[in-house]
């Protein structure tokens, strides 16, 4: 049960970076959430694997700082990488 909190947590953390942060129209609506989701439910997984406490704190802040960065660093990356493919697609058509 506290893998689905945990993420919804990292859902909720990934829709918060990709209104954040700029350039989410280089980019679907669910794709950033969809990765703060999957980091929080993979560091989970990961830190109980390892021993950790389902109930104790630091899982629980380990896993929802690391899907609330790798959302933010994903949401970047994504519309800097789309950006720089779009500016090379309309180079590339005015080229002829």
């Amino acid at each position: 049960m506290e893998l689905l909190f945990v993420a919804l947590g990292g859902a909720l953390l990934g829709m918060a970076a990709r209104l954040a942060v700029p350039g989410r129209q280089t980019h679907g609506a669910v794709l950033v959430p969809a990765i703060g989701t999957a980091a929080a439910a993979v560091v989970w997984v990961a830190l109980t694997w390892l021993g950790m406490a389902w109930d104790g704190g630091w899982i629980w802040l380990l896993a929802l700082v690391c899907a609330g960065l790798s959302a933010v660093a994903a949401a970047v990356l994504i519309a800097r990488s789309r950006e720089r493919a779009d500016d090379r697609f309309t180079a590339a058509a005015l080229r002829g």
